[in-house]
């Protein structure tokens, strides 16, 4: 066997391999784990041209998988966007989005789109459309709230082409005052259709910013611990136009995902056409280890697909659905296509089983692997059909962002099994998990995992009793093995184990040992993907392969905005002020002088809202 290419040692490695649950070394060759053991086996194996790091008894996890993530029309426009994911108040929020508009320049926009609610804020609110028009006069600001509604402002509006004569498309409202001007409030009345058509309205990156744009989505997924995705597709994520910037960076060897992609229908009435097209183009499988084709989904037939949007009466799916659905299907089978299909409510799913049982019974299934997405209302029966025809269900945390807003419509005892995840497990279905990032909930992992561990809602509900919860281990297991079922990877990656992908994280904290609430904190502190650190910080840092900076250079990436850990940001504007500081003003909160003079070097919106978190007022002297 040749010299590894890296040893990791004097770590705490949770495996996930029954025959080796627990390691404290591995090595690694070729992109894969070719020892797993103690510090004593391994290490031997090391030759002259290995990296070996001591990981001073940090806990290693196998790579995080999310199994529903839109990664690909998200790196689009991460650097667009401002991230208000994990911010704890509104307060904080605003200084931020404030900050940001000082900064853009005409004609570009503002976008806080999605990975947040106003539950998780102090002040249990969103922002008023008076409080945007104050801090951003001239330039447009677009705020995505769940799926519900969309805060625009006045610049937004006008940008837009919002006005008094702008109808309500089918499923929505343009809200609009007492004189019919509209007010920069867009709700979905179900459909989403009219936020989406609305943020896509403003500016695009040029292709080199996308490029760049997704490697800095991507490298924020491996700070925290994510190594693979399963790409669910999108609304205005059109094939194969869409998939350029993710196949050049492939090709380059610039991936730091594992991506599985599902293609995604974009038209009413014309799905199959475009399954039956797609089918000639690529097969199931088709890539490498790095990039490679899944299926299809989450869309299959436009009139088959329910909306997730708590504050509305469930939708009901027009009587041609049946029809639509079983013509995608029959086309899938016949090409041994895998699917996925998004369905929230028991309604939509036991009319989508009605369909797959009556192909099955004239084109028998036989071991094809396809799935449900999010099915937070599921029944007991319908899991049964599920297993019957083999099938999957892959969950997402958005009842941690809308929990409040379903029990508020259905009552606390409906949401105790929204979704019914350990039920699921306990009738033999294949289960995974996800976040359906990044318009609903946010791409943070550690999110999903303390959801699933805890029961809680971001904003604190408790919403399941003990029967419908899981131990660590185990939802460790549905972010890794378990996910493997869902782009037909088993045995290639998920666990810690010789023969797999070299895909890891060490952790910031220790899973199994934090507090419950501290859960939500955890983050990497080295990500390998493939065999390669693609992340490093803490006292890795100086592993960091490191990235340039975010394109164009006003981009909120380039400012701080990312997912908000509360020790990481604090710990950084520490560090920033400690750097940059040459002011007198003396701050008794944190031993040390610094304010706005001396602070120049200080990105504004994390100096105020960091500093202001904290309990410090000096910043604004």
């Amino acid at each position: 066997m040749p010299d590894p290419d890296l040893i990791l040692h004097n770590a705490r490695i949770t495996t996930l391999d029954r025959q080796n649950g627990e390691a404290s070394a591995v090595a690694i060759e070729g992109g894969r784990f070719v020892a797993v053991g103690t510090g004593a086996e391994v290490l031997k194996l090391a030759g002259p041209q290995t990296q070996v790091i001591d990981l001073r008894q940090r806990r290693v996890i196998p790579g995080l998988i999310d199994s529903h993530i839109h990664v690909i029309r998200g790196g689009l426009n991460y650097n667009l966007e401002l991230r208000w994911d994990g911010v704890p108040s509104l307060a904080d929020a605003m200084r931020m989005l404030k900050a940001q508009v000082d900064r853009t320049p005409a004609p570009q926009w503002v976008r806080v789109v999605g990975g947040f609610s106003q539950t998780q804020f102090a002040e249990k609110r969103l922002p008023t459309l008076e409080e945007l028009n104050a801090v951003a006069p001239d330039t447009p600001v677009f705020i995505l709230h769940l799926y519900d509604r969309a805060l625009l402002n006045r610049a937004a509006l006008r940008a837009a082409g919002y006005t008094r004569d702008t109808p309500n498309p089918p499923g929505g409202l343009v809200m609009k005052n007492a004189a019919g001007e509209p007010t920069g409030l867009l709700l979905a009345e179900p459909n989403a259709l009219l936020l989406y058509t609305a943020l896509s309205k403003g500016p695009k990156l040029p292709y080199e910013y996308q490029i760049n744009s997704t490697r800095h989505f991507m490298r924020e997924l491996n700070r925290l611990g994510v190594t693979s995705v399963i790409d669910a597709g999108g609304g205005f994520q059109n094939y194969p136009d869409d998939y350029k910037v993710i196949e050049e960076l492939h090709a380059a060897g610039q991936l730091t995902l594992r991506i599985a992609y599902n293609l995604f229908t974009q038209q009413p009435k014309e799905e199959v056409a475009d399954f039956s097209r797609w089918a000639q183009q690529v097969t199931p499988g088709q890539g490498d280890g790095m990039y490679r084709h899944n299926g299809a989904g989450e869309m299959l037939a436009f009139s088959a697909a329910d909306f997730e949007d708590f504050r509305m009466p469930r939708p009901d799916m027009p009587p041609g659905m049946e029809g639509d659905l079983d013509a995608v299907v029959r086309v899938l089978v016949e090409n041994r296509w895998p699917w996925r299909l998004h369905a929230t409510y028991e309604e939509t799913i036991t009319r989508a089983l009605d369909v797959f049982e009556t192909v099955n019974r004239d084109m028998p299934f036989e071991g094809l692997h396809w799935f449900f997405d999010h099915a937070e209302t599921v029944s007991d029966r319908s899991l049964e059909r599920i297993a019957g025809l083999g099938g999957g269900v892959a969950i997402q945390h958005r009842m941690s962002y809308q929990g409040e807003f379903f029990v508020e419509r259905y009552g606390s005892k409906a949401a105790e099994r929204t979704p019914p995840y350990k039920r699921m497990l306990e009738m033999g279905v294949n289960v995974g998990m996800g976040t359906d990032a990044t318009r609903v909930a946010s791409y943070d992992p550690w999110n999903a995992l303390y959801w699933v561990v805890s029961g809680k809602t971001l904003g604190g509900l408790s919403m399941y009793p003990a029967a419908n919860l899981v131990d660590r281990e185990t939802a460790l297991a549905l972010y890794t093995r378990h996910n493997t079922w869902f782009s037909n990877e088993e045995g290639a990656k998920g666990q810690i184990k010789v023969g797999q992908y070299a895909d890891l994280a060490v952790l910031s904290e220790d899973f199994f040992a934090v507090p419950e609430d501290r859960i939500r904190q955890l983050s990497s502190i080295l990500t390998v993907v493939d065999g390669r650190i693609v992340f490093a910080d803490a006292e890795f840092s100086g592993f960091d392969p490191g990235l340039p900076p975010a394109m164009p250079d006003w981009s909120p990436v380039n400012h701080g905005s990312r997912y908000w850990k509360a020790e990481q940001n604090q710990a950084a504007m520490h560090s920033l002020a400690a750097s940059a500081c040459a002011c007198s003003t003396s701050c008794s909160v944190h031993g040390h002088a610094h304010g706005k003079a001396g602070s120049a070097a200080v990105a504004d919106d994390m100096q105020t809202a960091f500093w202001g978190a904290l309990g410090c007022s000096c910043w604004a002297v």
